[in-house]
């Protein structure tokens, strides 16, 4: 089953969203994309806008990675806190990372930037939560 993309409002749009996000956001890299997060108290879910330059390559490539950064966007978005404006700027490796690895490598590499950014949601430890069954078991 294909994840839903983030809809017209799950999408940073306006130039000066991104500017916003770009200037008091703070932001985390790693070798193929660069994640500028702001918090936005008005914003049921995150929002994503994505930047993929020229650099990355014609607009088949581009539109390839954008269409991978969505759909990674789309399967963590469940776990992300809400209130979130988020902006992935994809730098020229990212190319690569697509053709070599396709959807699992830009999940990878997006994934490492939202656990360094601690943008995901708290889940309960199933370590403490057995632990805490067990005890009540063996009482």
């Amino acid at each position: 089953m294909r994840p839903k993309s983030p809809g017209r409002g799950g999408r940073l749009s306006r130039s000066a969203e991104f500017e916003r996000v770009y200037r008091h956001g703070r932001s985390t890299a790693n070798r193929h994309l660069v994640l500028y997060v702001f918090p936005n108290e008005s914003a049921r879910r995150p929002r994503l806008g994505l930047s993929v330059s020229r650099k990355v390559g014609g607009a088949v490539e581009r539109n390839r990675v954008k269409r991978l950064l969505r759909e990674a966007f789309a399967e963590a978005e469940e776990s992300l806190a809400p209130g979130h404006d988020l902006v992935v700027v994809a730098r020229p490796s990212a190319r690569e990372l697509a053709e070599r690895d396709g959807l699992a490598g830009v999940e990878q590499a997006l994934g490492e930037l939202l656990e360094k950014a601690g943008l995901r949601a708290a889940e309960p430890d199933s370590a403490a939560a057995t632990k805490e069954t067990d005890e009540r078991v063996s009482i």
